[in-house]
């Protein structure tokens, strides 16, 4: 992966967790992932921020295709965003997302969840 993609994927995160701060804050916690993801798509949009929602991930196994994942949302190509609503972020949350990287082939993902009273207790940062 070339290092301006790298630098790229970096920023984004930055911005795309400042909107979900911003859904966040006028949302607050308890609602089901479904409200986020639209939410955030709003906010994504306001914000000039690219995005694809629902996007398909080709699952292959030895080079043989083997199915389809959904991310949550692709940010410009080059980030994987995952929204959860959970009580906490497990590690089969983060290997979901180490999945969805390596099907990618990006390197950087977040996982963010909203059902938390601060906001920054609920992101989770995924490099591969």
């Amino acid at each position: 992966m070339n290092e301006i993609l790298k630098k790229r994927s970096d920023e984004l995160s930055y911005e795309v967790i400042g909107a979900a701060m911003e859904v966040h804050r006028e949302l607050g916690p308890g609602f089901l992932e479904s409200v986020y993801e639209a939410a955030l798509c709003v906010e994504l949009r306001l914000r000039n921020i690219h995005f694809s929602q629902q996007h398909p991930v080709h699952v292959n196994y030895k080079g043989h295709p083997v199915g389809e994942g959904r991310l949550d949302l692709l940010i410009d190509s080059c980030l994987v965003a995952e929204l959860k609503s959970v009580e906490q972020i497990h590690d089969v949350h983060i290997a979901q997302v180490i999945s969805y990287l390596k099907a990618t082939h990006l390197w950087l993902g977040l996982i963010i969840n909203f059902n938390v009273v601060v906001l920054k207790h609920g992101i989770k940062r995924v490099v591969l």
